[in-house]
């Protein structure tokens, strides 16, 4: 079993605009543009951003941003490949966020995600995040699921 590495990149490299690309092209195929509430890679680079990429045998297979927030980590674009579904990817970066979030002291992790995106609503689900009320600056959108998990 070849490892899975995790370590944090910048996203305006190649593989992070193909990461980030690959994000934004699944979001779209089932949300408009009003409905996605994502970061481009450039938005991405910012003091309170950890963008960080899993890496197999070096390919890029998988990243997921930490937003720190006052005392809570905002998880944006977490994503796998098709190519690199059905390793645990998304499992093993989630972790790695959860860690880097609990070293850096923050109480909680939140995500906005839809409930169309079934997959992933039940990966948060299995990693033990529950529905919670709306954060941030997100305004009310019937298409917004908010989670959260304490840490």
């Amino acid at each position: 079993m070849t490892k899975i590495t995790v370590k944090k990149e910048s996203p305006v490299t190649a593989d992070g605009h193909m990461l980030i690309n690959g994000s934004e092209a699944v979001l779209r195929e089932i949300y408009t543009a009003e409905e996605c509430f994502t970061f481009t890679a450039e938005e991405l680079v910012n003091d309170k951003v950890s963008f960080f990429v899993a890496r197999k045998e070096e390919r890029a297979v998988g990243c997921v941003a930490l937003v720190i927030e006052a005392d809570y980590g905002e998880v944006k674009r977490l994503y796998v490949p098709d190519h690199a579904r059905g390793l645990g990817i998304a499992k093993i970066l989630m972790a790695h966020l959860e860690e880097q979030a609990s070293k850096q002291g923050l109480q909680s992790v939140k995500l906005e995600t839809g409930e169309k995106l079934v997959a992933a609503v039940a990966l948060y689900k299995s990693l033990g995040f529950s529905v919670c009320d709306k954060f941030g600056n997100y305004e009310d959108d019937p298409v917004c699921l908010f989670m959260e998990k304490a840490l």
